[in-house]
């Protein structure tokens, strides 16, 4: 049992991170202002309900594997660098925020596999379809933030 409970701990860590993400992604689809702002927004909004889909997938396998699915109160919050920036037009600091917080979700969902190796093919398949779309996300802020700097160096 030993083994499960330290998936349960891993699953309640990546649950914890996607609400984060639901909370500042969602913050942050409202708040940008400015030309350059409007496809990060829609993909930010967009996003926001995929995140919540992989936050509600990994509650229902902590309940299935035996434990406790954490109320927000027991939730930390960690993401600094996806906090809405002092500019509503900072896009560059929201995209940057998006990169770390996407690597740091893959490192998550990677432990998770190799935690399950052999051990639980539900939840380590689970993780590789949720480490599928974090990896899609990922590219697509890398190329919001190539696009940037190449608008910035053409100005």
């Amino acid at each position: 049992m030993a083994h499960n409970d330290e998936v349960i701990d891993l699953l309640r860590t990546a649950y914890m991170m996607e609400l984060e993400t639901v909370e500042n992604y969602l913050a942050n689809s409202v708040y940008l202002d400015g030309i350059h702002a409007e496809t990060i927004k829609a993909s930010l909004a967009r996003d926001v309900a995929e995140e919540f889909s992989h936050a509600s997938r990994l509650a229902r396998r902590i309940k299935e594997l035996g434990g406790r699915v954490p109320g927000s109160l027991e939730l930390e919050r960690s993401q600094a660098t996806l906090q809405p920036p002092e500019s509503s037009t900072d896009v560059d600091a929201v995209i940057n925020g998006v990169i770390e917080a996407e690597q740091m979700a893959i490192e998550q969902y990677r432990r998770l596999i190799r935690a399950t190796d052999d051990e639980d093919y539900v939840t380590q398949e689970m993780a590789i379809s949720i480490l599928a779309e974090e990896e899609s996300h990922l590219v697509l802020f890398e190329g919001f933030r190539a696009g940037c700097r190449h608008e910035a160096m053409h100005h």
